[in-house]
């Protein structure tokens, strides 16, 4: 452990990105707190499975409560040190903000405002909070910089998570509370999401049935493996946020701050077609998807890419993992969980 800080409060703690940061800050040494409501979004088996291996650690303790319960969470700080807060817990996915929009609004608007006022409240020295590649909407410029402006989002699930940085820096300028957001660009990987391409793509071909196959394959992800997500978020913990002297409101820069706030997007910095994606988990499989052909969906985005020259030059380090070893290791796993 190279860090000044102890103790660390990751939420949701159960869910994806949260259970494979936990496991490896647990293995840094740190102090873990894990916060998860464990809400049926997907199955809640696999977010219990993931508890299970972290809750073996002495090092870890678990709250299961809402960010939405203020109460509860303010109980969860009260009660416990805590240094730095990684929030990851959020009401995910694009297509499911469409049909159930108070969804976002109750995880990712209130639920932030709680975090925003826990750490406020309780001297808490960094906030890294997950934003996402959703932010850029409709912004067609690649690859992606945290320095263009993003104010045409696509869903709301895109907006949410635009809100959580203006959010953010709010409280950077009011309380000095330093800030650093981290828009992730397509995370996969052991343990991932069973509404994600993934998952649903490697489950369909191994029951033979057809995949869905959005904007007739063409569109393009820049897929970023879970590890590499995950050692550019323990890189950025001990990075707290200075503010940056060049700012000017005369040409306001989107990715820095008067304040101790920063914005840095993770991604792979290599999109990948979805029929190249396709392909390699096929090789993997060793066996053929069939494919239903469709039209882009409401709120989906064709192409993302990440500038990550910021991040390089703040931590030193950038996302490697090629698609077709990342794509192997998912399906190892995959076999392995499910007993295939």
């Amino acid at each position: 452990m190279t860090s000044k800080f102890k103790n660390i409060l990751v939420t949701g703690a159960a869910g994806f990105i949260g259970f494979h940061l936990a496991g490896r800050l647990l293995a840094d040494g740190y102090s873990v707190l894990g916060v998860d409501n464990l809400n049926d979004y997907y199955d809640v088996n696999l977010k219990k499975d993931r508890l299970k291996l972290l809750s073996a650690n002495p090092d870890f303790s678990f709250f299961q409560t809402d960010l939405s319960d203020l109460a509860g969470l303010t109980a969860v700080f009260t009660d416990n040190p805590v240094d730095v807060v990684v929030n990851l817990a959020a009401q995910a996915g694009v297509r499911y903000s469409i049909t159930n929009p108070h969804a976002y609004v109750e995880s990712n608007l209130v639920g932030f405002v709680n975090i925003l006022e826990c750490c406020r409240h309780h001297q808490v020295r960094h906030l890294v909070f997950a934003s996402s590649s959703s932010v850029y909407g409709a912004n067609t410029n690649m690859p992606f910089s945290v320095h263009d402006n993003v104010d045409h989002p696509v869903s709301l699930y895109a907006a949410t998570k635009k809100s959580n940085e203006l959010m953010a820096h709010t409280y950077s300028h009011l309380y000095n509370l330093p800030c650093t957001g981290l828009r992730f660009f397509t995370v996969y990987g052991p343990w991932g999401r069973p509404d994600m391409a993934l998952f649903l793509f490697t489950k369909a071909i191994l029951d033979n049935k057809p995949i869905q196959v959005f904007n007739h394959g063409k569109m393009r992800r820049d897929f970023t493996y879970i590890d590499d997500i995950v050692e550019g978020v323990v890189r950025v913990i001990s990075a707290v946020p200075e503010p940056n002297p060049k700012w000017s409101g005369d040409a306001p820069d989107p990715g820095t701050s008067y304040k101790p706030y920063r914005i840095f997007n993770i991604g792979n910095n290599n999109p990948v077609e979805l029929t190249q994606f396709i392909a390699a988990i096929e090789n993997a499989l060793g066996k053929k998807a069939e494919k239903e052909l469709m039209d882009i969906q409401p709120g989906d985005v064709a192409a993302t890419y990440a500038n990550i020259d910021d991040l390089y030059n703040a931590v030193g380090f950038k996302p490697e993992t090629s698609i077709e070893e990342g794509i192997e290791k998912f399906i190892e796993w995959y076999r392995s969980y499910y007993k295939i």
